[in-house]
């Protein structure tokens, strides 16, 4: 049973290989049928490891054996597996279910429902692994699948531009990831969990030395080099700042792929990761710190970028990435329960909103402008109703979801009493009120607003079918429910719930401390919201407090500068705080033009031509056209060169001892190859004359 949990959306993704025969049709029932299953046996096993206590870890035969590096194909199914196997299968069957409808006169059906099925395999592998290889394999796929879903229309160039984008951007990350990985074997001599987690308090003793010109200047935990290197893999597969501009582009892909890479699958790996290796982040406090900072800059960043965004999509996958900040910041703070809380409550509630986005494109006819919409409210009432219970929860409005992590998080941040700590306060808090004004705003410009959409697309506008408003209707109440229903037993104050399956140090837990904080403090994210939400509704509705701060603006300040100051705001966050425009032009077109002029002309078509088929090929012609001259005809010429040749040949066999003797045979090779090299030069320039 725990076995066909993990191989069923892999029997689901080979499935595709029959649409041929069984149809669209087919293949869609035959893997959905897959998903919901598995999501009915994860539930069995969420109760059976995580209220019955019965964790299991099974091996099933070895993968890899080389001397002392010995890896196995094993399992392990713990309280954090489980959360993540009922999160990732019941959004994934949902979208599934969603995806049937949503797509159904796309003639590629059934590939894309199998793309989804293999990416829920992976997910699945990743979680459940019981070593770092394993795990290394479902972090691949996962990477893999999503380059095939965001690629799926590939006519388009965008989805070709956006897919390539995603998987470099994630090499990078999947690179720090795989010398992390090689470090810790480096240091512990084993991949497997339970190895590497029992001896990280020994190990964390130990002192790393760099040396560079035979002088040490490097002297540090390596527990800290091993959790930073992990960490870049985070940074990549979360899109935390840096490495995250491939997930606002990622939104080419049909709107069921944006649903589960920015809910349940990819971008919640790096969190897992994180949570996954407690034990180790546990030894490493510098790690934490930095971990920390990045997730709060990474949330505030992307609150301000959402501001300003036109794009639906795009705003709600800037709002993914200021979550995944929260998340990765209380990661930092030693509360992973609460980080992992989040995680479960964000992919309810982002799901239901990329999915209800949709459905609104999908009745404006593919329109994704939100300043061409306005007064859907009236044509598609239940599509408001969804986003706004997705948009209250995502604002973190009292007693909904969203409330019952996002303001932990942030009582948590001012609880720790650090510096680090008391920074990612105060950015969560500006956060909080930047996705509050651009949740409403979004809200308002889409559904409340007078209509700027063309008439005939309002005329035949229309409300999703049944099979894409039921899986909706039931995220809509993992979007209002979740939070309320699990937050005892996840993060409630003394629960036991997590057991063995995170580790934090007793000097590191502060939800005793939170609990011990001002009252007002505790309000203040709550306020901040609400602020935010009315702001940004007053301020579009009449669009009269814009006028007036222009007009104040240009009394105060010289019109011209007061406008360009406005415009350069503007566009800086518009484009997104110039990110890709200094990847592009400090980092691509070097890199490109490197790649040109150095490794294509001089080393592809330079040297390795000269050295190999094209300088062989020359070689050889010289030395037959050198060959052909020694035929003169005249016999005396050929009785020199045999009566020569004869004499060096008994020179050479005579002293054969001491030719060994004096020359050493790496010298003979390296003669040999110049005089080849220069051979090559000459023949080239022979027949280049």
């Amino acid at each position: 049973m725990y076995l066909i949990t993990v191989l069923l959306p892999f029997f689901g993704a080979c499935s595709g290989f029959f649409g041929r025969w069984i149809g669209n049709s087919g293949v869609a029932l035959i893997t959905t049928t897959c998903l919901i299953s598995s999501f009915l046996i994860n539930s069995f096993l969420f109760y059976e490891v995580a209220f019955l206590g019965s964790a299991c870890h099974f091996q099933l035969i070895p993968w890899i054996e080389s001397e002392l590096f010995v890896v196995a194909w094993g399992f392990t199914f713990d309280r954090l597996t489980v959360v993540m196997l009922v999160v990732v299968t019941s959004i994934s069957s949902l979208v599934h279910l969603y995806s049937t409808e949503y797509i159904r006169h796309d003639p590629h059906l059934a590939r894309f429902i199998s793309y989804l099925s293999l990416f829920t395999f992976f997910i699945l592998v990743l979680v459940t692994s019981d070593n770092f290889l394993q795990m290394f394999l479902g972090w691949e796929g996962i990477g893999l699948s999503s380059y095939l879903l965001i690629n799926f229309w590939f006519a388009r160039l965008q989805a070709n531009k956006a897919a390539i984008k995603a998987i470099i951007v994630n090499r990078v990350g999947d690179f720090g990831l795989a010398l992390g990985i090689f470090a810790i074997y480096f240091e512990f001599r084993a991949l497997d969990y339970a190895t590497v987690f029992s001896i990280a308090s020994a190990v964390s003793s130990n002192a790393l030395n760099i040396s560079f010109l035979r002088q040490w200047v490097i002297q540090d935990n390596i527990i800290d080099l091993i959790c930073l290197l992990l960490f870049v893999g985070a940074v990549g597969k979360s899109a935390q700042l840096g490495l995250h501009t491939w997930l606002p582009d990622a939104i080419e892909g049909p709107t069921p792929v944006r649903a589960l890479i920015h809910a349940a699958t990819l971008v919640t790996a790096g969190v897992f990761l994180i949570a996954r290796c407690s034990p180790l982040f546990e030894e490493a406090s510098f790690a934490l710190s930095v971990i920390t900072c990045f997730g709060a800059i990474t949330a505030f960043f992307a609150a301000r970028t959402g501001l300003v965004q036109n794009d639906l999509k795009r705003v709600i996958a800037y709002s993914t990435c200021s979550q995944l900040g929260y998340m990765v910041f209380a990661c930092g703070l030693s509360s992973y329960s609460v980080g992992i809380f989040h995680l479960a409550n964000h992919a309810f509630f982002k799901a239901l909103l990329f999915l209800r986005a949709g459905s609104v494109i999908h009745a404006l006819q593919d329109e994704q402008d939100i300043r061409k919409m306005g007064g859907l409210v009236r044509i598609l009432p239940f599509t408001y109703a969804m986003i706004f219970i997705g948009s209250l929860s995502l604002i973190g409005f009292p007693f909904i979801t969203g409330f019952y992590s996002k303001d932990v998080i942030l009582e948590l941040a001012y609880a720790s009493c650090t510096v680090h700590g008391h920074f990612a306060h105060w950015l969560g808090r500006l956060a909080a009120f930047l996705t509050a004004f651009y949740s409403i705003r979004l809200l308002y410009l889409t559904f409340l607003r007078e209509t700027n959409s063309f008439k005939p697309i309002i005329n035949t506008a229309h409300e999703s079918p049944l099979a894409m408003s039921l899986p909706l209707f039931i995220l809509s109440f993992g979007a209002l429910f979740v939070g309320w229903l699990f937050r005892d037993a996840f993060i409630g104050l003394g629960s036991s719930f997590w057991g063995n399956a995170l580790f934090v140090y007793p000097d590191h837990c502060l939800m005793i401390d939170s609990e011990f904080i001002p009252h007002w403090i505790k309000l203040i994210p709550v306020l901040f919201s609400v602020f935010g939400a009315i702001c940004s509704f007053f301020i579009y509705k009449d669009q009269i407090i814009w006028s007036f701060a222009f007009d104040l603006s240009v009394v105060l300040f010289h019109q011209r500068v007061s406008y360009q100051f406005i415009r350069f705001f503007y566009t800086f966050l518009n484009r997104k705080w110039f990110f890709d425009k200094v990847y592009n032009e400090w980092f691509n077109q070097p890199l490109v033009r490197f790649g040109h002029e150095v490794t294509y002309k001089q080393l592809d078509r330079g040297l390795v031509e000269l050295i190999g088929p094209s300088g062989i090929s020359q070689l050889f012609y010289l030395i037959r056209y050198q060959i052909t001259k020694l035929q003169t005809g005249l016999i005396y010429h050929y009785a020199f060169i045999m009566l020569l040749a004869t004499s060096l040949l008994i020179l050479f066999v005579s002293l054969e001892f001491y030719w060994i003797q004096l020359f050493d045979p790496r010298l003979v090779f390296v003669l040999i190859f110049s005089v080849l090299t220069c051979l090559a030069f000459t023949s080239k320039t022979t027949f280049e004359n």
